[in-house]
Order: C-alpha cells, then structure tokens, then sequence
C-alpha cells in the first residue's frame, strides 16, 4: 500500500510540474502600419484570438502593443505571427 501511495504521489508530482513552471509574461511589440485610429482595433483582436493571451494594450500613438500571455501555451512568435497575419508586422520592443 506504501509503494502505491509513493508512485501516486510521484506521478501527480509529475502531472503538476508543467503548471508550476508555466508563468505569465508580459511583452511590448512594437508594431507597424498602423496609420489611422482604427487599426488599433485590428491589432487587439489578432492577439486576443491567439489562445493563452490573457490582456491587450494597444497604443496607437506609440504603435506598440502590451501584451500579457501564458507561457505554457505560447509564445511571442505567435504572437508576432498573429499581427503579421492581420497585415501589421510586429517584433518584441527593445
């Protein structure tokens, strides 16, 4: 019973350590072609369709994008590629 206990509490150890390592990020894009008050918009909703971001920020002033994600699930290529997609280039602001 003892033996059965410790290989329980190992896997279930196991199955837990992806989540205990999965941490949310935030990241800064900035991003391109954005020229009119509406694109903004078009940002936001590429990223919010990418599962795992959990908050957007669009600047159209600043032409950045702030964007908090789960690492576990994605990462900031897909987040680039998402507002590539929707035809405003992005990479993370240094």
């Amino acid at each position: 019973m003892t033996r059965f206990l410790a290989l329980f509490a190992v896997s279930l150890g196991l199955l837990a350590s992806p989540m205990a390592l999965a941490a949310e990020k935030t990241v800064t894009l900035a991003v391109q072609n954005m020229f009119c008050a509406a694109c903004p918009s078009t940002v936001r909703t590429s990223l919010q369709a990418v599962p795992g971001v959990a908050k957007v920020a669009v600047s159209f002033q600043d032409k950045t994008a702030v964007v908090t994600y789960d690492d576990a699930k994605i990462d900031v290529k897909a987040l680039t590629t998402a507002t590539t997609n929707a035809g405003y280039p992005s990479a993370p602001k240094s």
